[in-house]
């Protein structure tokens, strides 16, 4: 399955291509391993950058290739900084996976290969995540003296719970996809030639959906951070806002004519 349909180039090793159905394939195109470096993280924010302002994008598959989704940060590159000049970059590598992380378009990472470290984070940052058979996952931060630096910390302990986060982090030990699959890390466990026909084939049901997939997203996102009572009071702001859509006045008429999940929406 392609979605080469409109590629281009945000940088030297990241590229975007959307296909006629709405959905953009964000792709990793360093190589040998897709080793995340801070041009790479720039490229990744310039990237987000793009997709968040393009009205014909609805949803996004984040992609490292066949061979592998991202093995981590560019450990060569980094050995050579000092506290001083790490201080001055450290931020952006969380302003890059935070940018991807607020997406309005729901994300799926299709995991290949190894995803550590900074290539873990990444794939966290997605709304969903689904890896090949015979994928790896995991934070090994801690076995260079270091602990997550872009989300790592925070995004997994919220996805899988506060005690496997610890297990994970403070072990650096690596995980398979059916482990990933049973502690909640992934959602979808495929075979590899399969996973990015599969990851792009649920990328476009969510792209045949309403505007209001964009609101879902923030409420549960940003709810998600708040107290109940601003949480519940950020979701009816929301669902008020559903009726100043079109799709809204699609789904209900759709539903009223021919019952339910018959509306063809526009994503306004």
């Amino acid at each position: 399955m392609s979605v080469d349909a409109d590629e281009r180039r945000v940088g030297e090793h990241v590229r975007l291509s959307t296909d006629e159905h709405g959905v953009a394939t964000l792709r990793l195109d360093r190589p040998p391993v897709n080793a995340l470096n801070f041009q790479v993280w720039r490229e990744l924010q310039d990237a987000a950058a793009v997709l968040a302002t393009d009205a014909d994008v609805r949803a996004v598959v984040l992609w490292g290739g066949q061979r592998v989704f991202a093995a981590g940060a560019d450990i060569k590159a980094m050995a050579s900084e000092s506290y001083q000049s790490f201080a001055t970059v450290s931020g952006g590598l969380q302003e890059a996976l935070r940018a991807i992380a607020r997406l309005p378009q729901v994300v799926i990472a299709a995991v290949t290969g190894y995803a550590l470290g900074g290539g873990c984070e990444l794939a966290l940052a997605a709304d969903f995540r689904f890896a090949a058979s015979d994928a790896k996952l995991g934070q090994p931060e801690i076995l260079l003296g270091i602990i997550p630096g872009a989300g790592g910390t925070q995004r997994l302990l919220r996805l899988v719970g506060v005690q496997r986060a610890r297990e994970l982090v403070y072990s650096g030990r690596m995980v398979g996809a059916d482990e990933a699959l049973a502690i909640g890390l992934v959602d979808r466990v495929c075979v590899a030639d399969e996973l990015y026909a599969e990851a792009v084939a649920q990328a476009r049901v969510y792209a045949r959906g309403p505007f209001a997939l964009r609101l879902a997203k923030q409420a549960i996102d940003q709810g998600g951070q708040m107290d109940l009572e601003s949480a519940l009071r950020l979701e009816t702001t929301l669902f008020t806002e559903c009726f100043a859509t079109e799709d809204r006045e699609i789904g209900m008429r759709s539903f009223i004519e021919h019952g339910p999940g018959a509306a063809q929406f526009v994503g306004r």
